[in-house]
């Protein structure tokens, strides 16, 4: 974690001010749905999309005094917004935990976790108006189409036969890596009129996002304890990510077997067999080139980022994305 101690320093004392304002927005009258957003408080994580959302507003800022408190709004909008995504696919794919705790529809039920992300939602478009902008509204409603388009894209692929890396990265691209890319591009519109600059992060926020994602997908073959996620979580969900996409095409035995897991017919023991086979096929291998090649080009951007240090900080966001364990 002392990387991410290097990468929450530029903004520290905004981080602690955004802390505070998260907080207040996650309170209610209601004493049933304050059940579910303490339980969500307690499960903060590491603040990687509010964190991008300063870093590129410093990026784009002379300033080195306190961001403005409209930087702090679009970040808890598109925290809040992402919350209440995880909060809904919770229930779209019956899980009962998220990172190693209960989640909504778990802690509740079905119907009050519907709710709960409603009201996330609702007031992450609160957050965004307070903003003042129309290019965070616009961001945030984006946002929102793309991670519902994404989530269906996701449950149409299981009546599919074919698999293919190209409905992989469609699915990525809109359920993980355009909210990445919509922080970048917010923070930096907020505090810079270069709209150089703002496309410089917004395709930063992208490829970051892309990384990101095939960092959590490798996870799903990596057995060791160190890693927050259990093995063949994905497959058990039904999902079919890269390392496995490769395999299936090297291996017919492969493209049977990961079938049966779209079509939520595979056993456990036949799901561990598969990730076994994916890993022997040069699955995970592959993967992790993927991921390279995107960091590589993300990499290459931050030469365009005048505010050197803030062009620093974010290569080690980006080191970290790719080096996480959870």
């Amino acid at each position: 974690m002392e990387l991410l101690k290097e990468i929450r320093k530029p903004v520290e004392q905004d981080l602690a001010r955004y802390n505070e304002m998260f907080a207040e927005s996650l309170t209610s009258d209601n004493a049933l749905l304050n059940v579910a957003l303490e339980h969500l408080l307690q499960r903060k994580g590491k603040q990687m999309r509010p964190l991008l959302v300063m870093l590129a507003a410093r990026g784009g800022s002379n300033n080195e005094g306190l961001l403005d408190d409209k930087v702090l709004h679009a970040a808890i909008a598109f925290e809040l917004l992402h919350t209440a995504s995880l909060v809904h696919d919770d229930i779209v794919d019956e899980s009962d935990r998220r990172r190693g705790q209960k989640s909504v529809n778990n802690l509740l039920d079905n119907k009050a976790a519907v709710l709960v992300g409603d009201f996330l939602l609702s007031k992450a478009i609160e957050h965004a108006v307070a903003c003042g902008n129309f290019r965070v509204v616009e961001l945030i409603s984006n946002v929102g189409v793309m991670l519902s388009d994404g989530e269906l894209l996701q449950l149409a692929n299981i009546d599919s036969q074919e698999i293919e890396e190209s409905r992989y990265y469609d699915v990525i691209r809109k359920k993980t890596a355009s909210l990445f890319s919509a922080c970048a591009e917010a923070g930096a519109s907020l505090t810079s009129d270069n709209e150089g600059y703002i496309y410089t992060m917004k395709r930063f926020g992208m490829l970051l996002g892309i990384c990101f994602q095939l960092r959590d997908d490798i996870f799903d073959y990596d057995n060791t304890q160190d890693v927050g996620k259990p093995t063949g979580n994905d497959m058990k969900e039904g999902k079919l990510t890269l390392p496995v996409i490769f395999a299936s095409r090297k291996n017919a035995f492969v493209q049977e077997l990961a079938l049966k897991v779209r079509r939520f017919e595979a056993s456990v023991e036949e799901i561990e067999h598969l990730v076994q086979l994916t890993i022997h096929e040069g699955g995970v291998l592959y993967a992790e080139a993927a991921m390279t090649d995107f960091s590589h080009m993300a990499s290459g951007l931050l030469d365009e980022v005048g505010e050197r240090e803030i062009a620093k900080t974010l290569q080690l966001y980006l080191d970290f994305v790719s080096q996480r364990k959870l």
